[in-house]
């Protein structure tokens, strides 16, 4: 495998793990990096996650994470700086941070593959892009992960 490869596989690991999320939270790129030998992406939620929902979502995307047979090696359980910290059966290590004001980010970390280019990613995000401007914090609302109240039913299902 070489890093646009690994690029391109990490891209698919964000992709699916943000399409396991439903009600659906919109999010953009944030800065990707490459190595020597590896390759970084990231993507931060827009989606207001609050501090009563923080649970919830993580335990939406840890779910996930195990179905897909990836590791869950770290669990941060602080009620308001959460985070996980998963690694895929390809060595492919996978966070979900929860940062300021519920900002959640995502990043995965290639292990060192074969040296190549890495292009973009070619996912559109489901709002703004914000290319070549800071990301904002979160300002997206939602009836569902943006509410005050903890979750006291299952999470909704798409129809």
């Amino acid at each position: 495998m070489d890093m646009q490869e690994a690029a391109e596989y990490s891209d698919t690991m964000l992709d699916m793990t943000l399409e396991a999320i439903n009600p659906q939270v919109q999010w953009a790129h944030d800065q990707n990096s490459s190595g020597s030998c590896d390759v970084t992406r990231r993507r931060t939620v827009l989606t207001v996650i609050s501090e009563q929902r923080r649970g919830s979502f993580l335990g939406v995307v840890e779910r996930f994470w195990k179905k897909s047979g990836y590791d869950i090696y770290s669990v941060r359980s602080d009620d308001q700086f959460p985070a996980l910290f998963a690694k895929s059966p390809e060595g492919f290590g996978i966070s979900l941070v929860i940062a300021d004001k519920g900002q959640a980010r995502f990043e995965v970390n290639t292990p060192c593959v074969d040296e190549s280019e890495v292009a973009a990613p070619t996912a559109k995000p489901n709002g703004p892009a914000y290319e070549g401007v800071e990301i904002p914090r979160p300002n997206v609302r939602s009836d569902f992960w943006s509410a005050g109240t903890p979750v006291s039913s299952p999470v909704p299902k798409e129809s």
